[in-house]
């Protein structure tokens, strides 16, 4: 496998589903060629063409990248038997479908009510964005957060930490990042997800969990605001609109389950990059570069 071992090979297998920031153009198109039915179905439950408007607003891109997850893992479900599921954020909806713990149905429901309340939770608190830190330790994002008043969001791998909160407060975080000598990414989202400003969003998301049947998973799902697997659903998806995401750690718990090899099964490239960072040594893989493995496994 390119970035690793091959992930043909008969080894222990994670499946990972991005969230936010990992759309890619022509998405709408890829889906619709594998699930037209989730087109269909998800502008219904919008009320509008989400991959129209992906870019506008947390409510269109969260239905939006569900959907071309969930269009992934049609591809590659009859070719790959992982040990486990993980997602990161929206991802771990995706990722309680893939292991049939949620209906999809339901996921795609469940996906449109938190992308409209986060927005909406986000709009009312004032507005807010989110800052990567390149070169930042946890415990250093965390100081800078503290004295400038946002959030540590997203732990995503050695060296990359995301800060969340409002703008000013972010532009203040982004120079005194500069003053220890870190550099700052904007990054290009429309809410300050993974902070404070989610609030308001929690109780009414958990109520919808409340009234959604769960079931056991065929194999672990790994929860990344816990790192450990999912025991409440219903509890922990709901926490986690306001929890910090712990993808490194939810990577290393994988690895220290025996997990060798890990596929980003959603658009985009950002888990599959990531992983190698986290888990020195692991396989690592996109979507297109499974599905080209298995084309040059058809040809041999």
């Amino acid at each position: 496998m390119r970035d690793g071992a091959r992930v043909l090979e008969p080894t222990p297998t994670a499946i990972l589903f991005p969230g936010q920031g990992s759309q890619t153009p022509g998405m709408r198109e890829q889906v619709a060629a594998v699930r037209p039915d989730l087109v269909a179905g998800v502008t219904r439950l919008v009320g509008d063409d989400p991959f129209a408007r992906i870019d506008e607003s947390t409510r269109f891109a969260q239905p939006a990248i569900l959907c071309a997850s969930l269009a992934g893992w049609e591809r590659v479900r009859d070719h790959v038997d992982p040990v486990a599921f993980a997602g990161h954020s929206l991802g771990e909806l995706t990722a309680l479908v893939a292991a049939g713990s949620l209906d999809e149905l339901d996921a795609l429901r469940l996906v449109v009510l938190r992308g409209l309340l986060m927005s909406i939770s986000g709009e009312d608190a004032g507005g807010g964005t989110m800052l990567a830190l390149l070169g930042a330790t946890p415990a250093q994002a965390s100081a800078i957060a503290a004295r400038n008043g946002v959030s540590l969001a997203n732990d995503n791998a050695p060296g990359q930490v995301v800060l969340s909160g409002a703008p000013a407060a972010l532009a203040c975080a982004g120079e005194d990042a500069g003053s220890e000598g870190l550099r700052t990414i904007a990054l290009d989202v429309s809410g300050a997800f993974h902070s404070p400003q989610m609030q308001d969003a929690v109780i009414p998301f958990h109520e919808a969990l409340a009234e959604t049947e769960f079931r056991e998973p065929s194999v672990p799902v790994v929860s990344c605001a816990t790192a450990l697997p999912f025991v409440d659903p219903r509890e922990e998806l709901a926490a986690a609109l306001v929890r910090p995401v712990r993808w490194r750690e939810t990577m290393a718990a994988l690895a220290a389950d025996g997990v060798q090899n890990f596929v980003d099964a959603g658009p985009g490239r950002v888990l599959a990059k990531l992983a190698p960072r986290c888990v020195p040594g692991a396989g690592a893989a996109s979507l297109q570069m499974l599905l080209g493995d298995l084309e040059e496994s058809r040809a041999a």
